[in-house]
């Protein structure tokens, strides 16, 4: 039994040794194939050398001291500028910041703050978060923290901020003042993860039709996006508008996601490919929450990345109507590669194609400065006031689901262009609108009124039953006579006074409701949002997507 045992073993150890070496024949075939774009480590330490050789260079011997970590950054943006304008490194120093807009939160205590009169005055609550779980309210002021005074000359956002942030769970003590009483109180909490929203309003416009705000795409963005719909879906909402004007894009994913909860089947949201990067095809699978009403995307010059991939998936599809002006014009997908000193190397590794193929990215051959100066253009040519509509000059042609044309190469043009509203373009109005002095009488008439107005249990309350013209009088009755007068000359026209009431008033329904109440005000007088009401009620909407 052993005999025939060992001799069965002996016939089988031949065979085991051929199929070993035919494994390590096509891994090696593998790793050359790998490996064969990738540089000599001999060639990488060389290079290094050649680098760290140049700076002790420097450091030994030039005339004056030199910090040799900007050195070093230098030496990075010198490479990154013969890549493409979105290819960036991040600082050490900046990177955290960077990333709290794109996780979608921080560790802090939940407030927002103004510095009026070298005070702090607290705006604004996070709900639910550690400062409204100890009894801070909007118009507290912020005397100190811990031992040290933040009132007086010199105090600066950056500074508060940073002394309010900190690791979560620890704890802060915080010297508040009431803003009509004088009295003192210290409160104690803990700091603990605080939400930075995407979403900064889900409203009503009317019975049937909603509005959604997407200001960046973050970690959170389709989890809030599936909160707020189902909200506005339980109002009645039959209708919806997306407004992503000054979203200047983040992460695919939620953009991908929220795509999905738009189209039905399995149809392609976006495909990214790259020299160095697989192919990779993006496709709808969810039953979405709103894949038959009807549908505007409103988008603008600052519409980008992750905004145009949204928007250029509805309009391949013919799936709702973009409205607005030409998107920014940025096809390329950017990962980040975390570095050892702390920084990060955020590299374009691809670029994003729509459903029809057409890449909207803007051309970046001749340059940084370039790529950057036909972007102002649009401002200097008439295409944003609507002299100027010619676009991108991109002529290839690419078709809808609806066999509409439609153009890639900068950006996405709108089914329907709006431009900017021209009576509001005048400096001296908007100078007036976002000045201290106007946030500041606001902020003082909340103050001297905020139990009367805490009595507004809706934004539709407020806004049927508050006169914003109260606010434009109390602003003119605070000012000196030379100011008064010029002002009240600017006023003069009813376009510009209605204008400037409505943003004072939104201003305070902030204060009152959050972004919710400002959007809700500012929202009625905006051009773009009343052409998609437009389009929404008729039947116009139909006939532009082709069906």
């Amino acid at each position: 039994m052993s005999e025939k045992a060992g001799t069965g073993i002996k016939v089988w150890i031949p065979l085991l040794f051929a199929v070993v070496l035919i494994a390590g024949m096509l891994i090696g075939f593998k790793l050359r194939d790998s490996l064969r774009n990738k540089r000599d480590i001999t060639t990488i330490i060389q290079r290094n050398d050649r680098l760290e050789q140049i700076i002790d260079l420097i450091n030994a011997r030039y005339v004056d001291s030199v910090n040799t970590n900007l050195l070093y950054e230098d030496a990075v943006n010198g490479i990154i500028r013969h890549l493409d304008p979105h290819t960036i490194y991040i600082p050490a120093d900046k990177l955290q910041s960077v990333n709290e807009e794109l996780d979608g939160s921080f560790f802090g205590i939940g407030v927002e703050f103004s510095i009026v009169n070298d005070t702090i005055q607290i705006t604004s609550v996070v709900e639910d978060g550690p400062a409204e779980m100890a009894g801070i309210q909007i118009g507290d002021k912020l005397v100190k923290v811990g031992d040290s005074i933040v009132a007086g000359n010199g105090i600066t956002s950056t500074r508060i901020i940073k002394m309010l942030k900190g690791k979560q769970f620890s704890r802060v003590f915080l010297t508040m003042m009431d803003p009509l009483r004088d009295e003192i109180r210290v409160v104690s909490l803990k700091r603990d993860a605080i939400p930075k929203y995407s979403i900064e309003a889900g409203v009503m416009l009317d019975s049937l039709t909603g509005i959604i705000k997407i200001t960046r795409f973050s970690a959170t963005t389709y989890d809030e996006f599936t909160e707020v719909l189902a909200s506005l879906k339980k109002q009645g909402m039959r209708k919806l508008i997306v407004d992503l004007r000054q979203n200047s894009g983040g992460y695919m994913e939620p953009a991908k996601q929220i795509a999905d909860e738009f189209l039905s089947g399995d149809k392609l949201i976006v495909m990214t490919k790259g020299t160095n990067s697989t192919v990779r095809k993006y496709i709808a699978g969810n039953t979405g929450g709103f894949e038959e009403g009807e549908l505007v995307i409103l988008v603008d010059e600052q519409s980008a990345s992750a905004s145009e991939i949204l928007a250029g998936a509805v309009q391949d599809w013919d799936r709702g109507v973009v409205i607005g002006r030409r998107t920014y014009g940025k096809g390329l997908v950017q990962d980040q590669f975390d570095l050892e000193d702390g920084s990060a190397l955020r590299l374009t590794i691809a670029k994003y194609y729509t459903p029809s193929g057409r890449s909207v990215q803007r051309s970046f051959e001749k340059g940084r400065e370039a790529y950057n100066r036909d972007f102002m253009m649009r401002y200097e040519n008439g295409e944003l006031t609507g002299f100027d509509t010619l676009g991108n000059d991109d002529t290839t042609r690419y078709y809808t689901a609806n066999k509409r044309v439609v153009y890639g190469g900068g950006g996405i043009n709108p089914d329907i262009y709006v431009p900017y509203d021209t009576s509001k373009l005048s400096t001296s109005l908007l100078n007036l609108i976002f000045s201290d002095n106007v946030k500041a009488v606001v902020w003082d008439y909340y103050i001297q009124n905020r139990t009367a107005l805490r009595s507004y249990k809706t934004i539709k309350e407020f806004d049927k039953t508050f006169r914003a013209d109260t606010l434009v009088q109390n602003y003119l009755n605070n000012q000196d006579r030379a100011t008064k007068k010029t002002v009240e000359q600017m006023l003069k026209k009813d376009r510009y006074r209605s204008f400037f009431a409505l943003q004072m008033k939104a201003q305070l329904a902030r204060m009152l409701f959050r972004d919710n109440g400002y959007y809700s005000i500012s929202y009625k007088d905006d051009n773009v949002v009343a052409k998609a009401l437009e389009i929404l009620r008729d039947s116009s909407y139909s006939t532009i997507i082709g069906r």
